[in-house]
């Protein structure tokens, strides 16, 4: 709950005139059965004539229309306050997702945060409106109507103090035990939108394999899952509301039961009986509102808890003093110097393998090697063998657990990170198209001139096929650009590297959909008007690697081979290997 008071405080003032507002609004409510029993007890037998009873006919119909005023004033104002504090947990959950580490993101996972800014949200939302309204309207209409009564009539309404704690007591209890099942439902909603995505995702494998029932099934056996868990809590949840409503049941019949022999002996009058009937529907209503107050407070607390998980997580990427780092050992662009990683580890002991007493895998194990200013790099391996984690080693999505990695001669740990950034220019392996325009999608919201597009989209060989549209850069590309085939997304993506000329370009396996012409003809374009920019390309074709001023190979996160491509040729049989098969291919093709 620390979390949703923080977003609410701003708004603390503008709180508490919508719960004096509610709360006036409320007492007016609570005065209409009241002014009743003394129209029906007090005006009605010494009325010599009607104007009385129209008098006090209109404070009703005054009290009645200040209520209904009131109350919609109040809630208009709640929404607001709703509205804009869940914006700005939105704002600033989603500033937090977009600056998480590499390893916080994959602790976290895609589809959790996911949930967490939809369903969550939600739920605190939902909150914050309520608390204001039913919050005050609740606890007065329960305490207010009970207090009432007690001027009435005493013996009628100890019947409703003694049951009022016990129903408040039991709404409480059921509402303790309810937090941590709906924790348990927001994780089931994770793996939920996980499978959603997942199928989504890969509706055209899907389709193509016709196994359109068989993620049915799979996202059928998730969302069951949830359901029952859903179930469970609001099984839970609900308990108090049919408990309170059978106490209120007994309590009133006995109020009309012990009512009625007390208007018989005189005691009390029947327009008391009748204020009562009303009073107890007020005390129902009351502690079904808190009923429900304490549900949604369950809900909310579960979402708050999750949405705290991760907004307060403390940026670990974060520029650390060049006086406290090691220099830089050359001034070449880039600088790999003895570097271990491992995704699954947090210490150097955990990258060596010595995690939980198992045995791991290193991601890259002792990795060095450096690139001059302008110099080329080929990257090569088997999946999984590490290439891309050499990427996201120099761009600073994580950081290793041993060595150093420099850049400009320069530890990257030194950097800001936008700074950091701003050199590279990189195509990733999936990397995504937005539904947008062309124009956006290639300049995406940098200072790149007209000018600067169309040579970027000649040089990635897309300037053909972008200008056969009418529309042209302003051409509307679909969401993950399903309107586009593989080899124009590429084009699309490279164009996105080239636009803003940058020091570093780094394209892991980005020409995998292009024909071979095509791609010598992008290597050529790069070659001839990027020949400043340091150039890493990570392959799985030799072709597109074979002009490089130095190929590494990697295997199982080890350098096995480094060296021109005539010099692997002789030294390195892996490499040797790949090329014969792969030229043997392309010759069959």
């Amino acid at each position: 709950m620390k979390l949703i008071w923080r977003y609410v405080r701003p708004y603390r003032r503008f709180i508490l005139a919508v719960m004096v507002i509610k709360l006036i609004g409320t007492g007016t409510d609570l005065l209409l059965p009241y002014v009743l029993e003394h129209l029906l007890d007090h005006v009605v037998p010494d009325a010599g004539d009607a104007w009385p009873v129209v008098a006090w006919g209109g404070v009703m119909l005054l009290l009645t229309f200040l209520t209904r005023v009131l109350n919609i004033t109040a809630n208009r104002m709640s929404v607001r306050v709703a509205k804009n504090s869940t914006f700005a947990v939105r704002r600033d959950l989603f500033h937090t997702a977009l600056n998480l580490s590499g390893r916080q993101m994959d602790r976290v996972g895609l589809p959790s945060l996911i949930s967490r800014m939809t369903s969550d949200t939600y739920n605190v939302q939902n909150f914050v409106r309520m608390i204001q309204t039913m919050g005050i309207r609740a606890p007065i209409m329960l305490l207010g109507g009970i207090a009432i009564t007690l001027t009435m009539d005493t013996g009628l309404a100890s019947i409703l103090c003694v049951m009022a704690p016990v129903m408040i007591v039991l709404v409480c209890f059921v509402s303790w035990k309810g937090i941590p099942l709906y924790n348990e439902v927001q994780k089931r909603m994770d793996v939920l939108v996980r499978r959603m995505r997942e199928s989504i995702t890969g509706i055209r494998v899907v389709k193509a394999l016709s196994k359109e029932s068989y993620e049915e099934k799979r996202y059928g056996e998730a969302n069951t899952r949830m359901a029952k868990q859903e179930v469970k809590a609001s099984v839970i949840m609900s308990l108090p509301g049919p408990i309170v409503t059978l106490f209120l049941n007994i309590g009133l019949t006995l109020v009309v039961l012990v009512g009625a022999r007390r208007v018989n002996d005189g005691a009390t009058e029947p327009g008391v009986i009748l204020a009562f009937l009303t009073y107890f529907n007020m005390i129902l209503m009351g502690v079904m509102g808190l009923n429900r107050i304490f549900m949604m407070m369950s809900r909310a607390n579960a979402s708050a808890g999750r949405i705290d998980e991760v907004i307060d997580l403390p940026e670990e990427l974060t520029p650390v003093p060049e006086a406290e780092l090691a220099a830089a050992p050359g001034d070449e662009a880039l600088i790999f110097d003895h570097v271990t990683f491992n995704y699954d580890a947090d210490s150097p002991e955990e990258a060596h393998g010595q995690f939980l007493g198992e045995e791991r895998r290193q991601c890259l194990k002792d990795i060095s090697f450096r690139v001059p200013k302008g110099g080329s790099l080929g990257i090569i391996g088997a999946t999984g063998s590490g290439k891309t984690s050499i990427i996201n080693l120099l761009m600073r999505f994580y950081d290793p657990q041993q060595g150093h990695v420099f850049v400009d001669g320069k530890d990257v740990r030194a950097y800001h990170r936008d700074d950091l950034h701003r050199k590279f220019g990189v195509v990733f392996q999936n990397d995504v198209i937005f539904a947008d325009t062309i124009r956006e999608n290639v300049t995406f919201g940098r200072d790149v001139s007209d000018r600067m597009l169309v040579r970027a989209a000649k040089d990635a060989m897309a300037r053909g096929f972008i200008e056969s549209y009418e529309d042209a850069y302003d051409h509307e590309a679909a969401i993950r650009g399903a309107n586009f085939s593989g080899g124009q997304k590429q084009r699309l993506l490279i164009a996105r590297a080239l636009a803003s000329q940058p020091e570093i370009l780094i394209l892991d396996d980005a020409s995998s959909a292009l024909d071979y012409r095509t791609d010598a003809e992008l290597r050529r374009a790069i070659r001839e008007h990027h020949s400043g920019a340091t150039t890493v390309v990570i392959a799985q074709r030799i072709s597109s690697i074979l002009s490089m001023d130095e190929i590494i190979v990697l295997h199982e996160g080890e350098m096995i081979g480094r060296g021109t491509h005539a010099e692997l040729l002789e030294s390195c049989p892996e490499y040797r290997d790949i090329y014969r098969t792969q030229m043997n291919e392309q010759e069959v093709e």
